[in-house]
C-alpha cells in the first residue's frame, strides 16, 4: 500500500487533498519585482536550437512540452501566518491541522542565482504517451504488476485513513484514473520514479538537462512575485479562476466533504485539460490544483530552519519526497504556494503528476 501523508487528513479523507513568494531586491527586507519576470521575452524556440542565441522567453521541447524561462531573483519562502489567523479563515479545519503546518516555518530568505526553464503546465497525458512510446519505458504501476488508484463511483472508503479512491489495482494506471481523460489532461498515477525516468530521457534525446524542481525553485515559480497565499490573492473563493480544485463541481461526488469545497464551479469535476486557467504572472499555469507535483527534494520537517540561502537543494538523507502545489480534489487550505506534502517515491495516485525544469545552459 503507498505511504500516504496523514498530517492534514481527517480519519474520513485521504491526506492528498500553498501563502507567500516575491523576489526582493539586493540588499532589501521587503518584496520587490524582478525586473526581468519569465514570458516577457518575445518568440517561441524549440528546445533543439543553439544555445549561442539570446535565451527565449519560452521554448517547446520534442515532445510538445511548452517551457517558461524563470528569471533568478530572490524571495520570502515558508510561511509565518499565525494559527488565529487560519483558524479565522479556514474555520471548518481543526486546530490540529493547522498546528501541522509548522514544517512551513521559519519564514527564510531564498536566492535563486540562476535562470532557468519550467513546464508552463503540468505534463500531459499525450506528452507522455509519447515519452513510453518512442523510449520503451514502462511506469511503475505496470511493472510491479499492482497498478494505480482510481476513481469508481462503487467505492466504499476503507481503512484507517477511510481511502476515497480504489486501489492499488491492476486495472488503473496512468492510462486509466478512473475518469475520462484526453491528451490534454495532465497525466496522473505516476510515481517520483516514473519522473526521474521521463527527466533522464528528456535529457538524453536533447542534450539538455532536465529533472524535477527543488523545492525552493517550486515555490519561487508558483508565487511569481507575490506573497499571498495563491498567486491571485488569500481569498480561496478566487481560486476558481486560476485553479481546478474541490469545487461545486466536484462535491456533489463526493457529499461528506461538500462544506469543504469552494462555493465557485470551475467546470471541471476530476483533471482539467492543462492551461484552461489564467495563469500566474511567469505565465504558468496550474500551479494551484489540478494535479500535485513532485519535486526533487527529500523531506524534513525542520530543514526551513538551516537552509541555506542559495538555491537550496533540500535535505540529502530521508525517505520521502516533497509534492507541491495541490489538485482538482484539494481543499483550499491545502492549495496555498507554502504547503508542502510528501509520499514514498513509488506512490501512485490519482492526483499526482508531474512538472519538469530544464536547466539554462551555462
Amino acid at each position: 500500500m503507498d505511504y500516504i501523508r496523514l498530517k492534514h487528513t481527517s480519519a474520513a479523507l485521504l491526506a492528498l487533498c500553498l501563502i507567500g513568494c516575491a523576489p526582493l531586491a539586493p540588499g532589501s527586507t521587503s518584496p520587490a519585482p524582478h525586473p526581468t519576470p519569465a514570458g516577457t521575452a518575445t518568440g517561441t524556440e524549440s528546445a533543439s536550437a543553439s544555445t549561442t542565441a539570446p535565451a527565449p522567453g519560452r521554448i517547446v521541447n520534442t515532445i510538445g512540452m511548452p517551457l517558461v524561462r524563470i528569471p533568478r531573483g530572490e524571495f520570502l519562502m515558508g510561511s509565518d501566518e499565525p494559527i488565529a489567523q487560519l483558524e479565522k479563515d479556514f474555520p471548518l479545519m481543526e486546530r490540529q491541522r493547522l498546528e501541522d503546518l509548522r514544517d512551513e516555518a521559519p519564514v527564510h530568505r531564498v536566492r535563486i542565482t540562476r535562470d532557468f526553464y519550467l513546464g508552463q503546465t503540468e505534463v500531459t497525458v499525450g506528452q507522455f504517451r509519447q515519452f513510453l512510446k518512442v523510449s520503451g519505458y514502462v511506469p511503475e504501476s505496470i511493472t510491479d504488476g499492482t497498478g494505480g488508484y482510481g476513481y469508481n463511483p462503487q467505492h466504499t472508503p476503507s481503512g484507517p485513513r477511510g481511502e476515497q479512491f480504489d486501489g492499488r489495482n491492476p486495472r488503473y494506471s496512468w492510462a486509466n484514473p478512473g475518469f475520462a481523460q484526453s491528451d490534454a489532461h495532465p497525466v496522473v498515477n505516476v510515481t517520483w520514479n516514473d519522473a526521474q525516468a521521463l527527466a533522464k530521457w528528456l535529457s538524453q534525446t536533447e542534450g539538455r538537462v532536465y529533472r524535477l524542481p527543488t523545492e525552493a525553485e517550486w515555490e519561487y515559480s508558483a508565487r511569481a512575485g507575490t506573497r499571498t497565499r495563491y498567486h491571485h490573492g488569500d481569498n480561496p473563493e478566487g481560486l476558481t479562476a486560476v485553479a481546478n480544485v474541490f469545487d461545486a463541481h466536484a462535491r456533489a461526488l463526493w457529499p461528506a466533504f461538500a462544506s469543504h469545497a469552494v462555493r465557485g464551479d470551475d467546470g471541471h469535476a476530476f483533471t482539467a485539460p492543462v492551461a484552461s486557467f489564467a495563469p500566474n504572472a511567469f505565465g504558468l499555469h496550474d500551479m494551484h490544483g489540478n494535479a500535485w507535483e513532485w519535486t526533487q527534494d527529500l523531506h524534513d520537517e525542520n530543514y526551513y530552519a538551516h537552509s541555506p540561502v542559495d538555491d537550496p537543494q533540500g535535505p540529502t538523507q530521508g525517505t520521502v519526497y516533497v509534492r507541491r502545489g495541490g489538485s482538482w480534489h484539494t481543499w483550499p487550505l491545502y492549495l496555498r504556494a507554502s504547503y508542502r506534502n510528501w509520499n514514498s517515491p513509488q506512490t501512485r495516485y490519482t492526483l499526482v503528476g508531474i512538472r519538469l525544469l530544464m536547466e539554462v545552459p551555462r
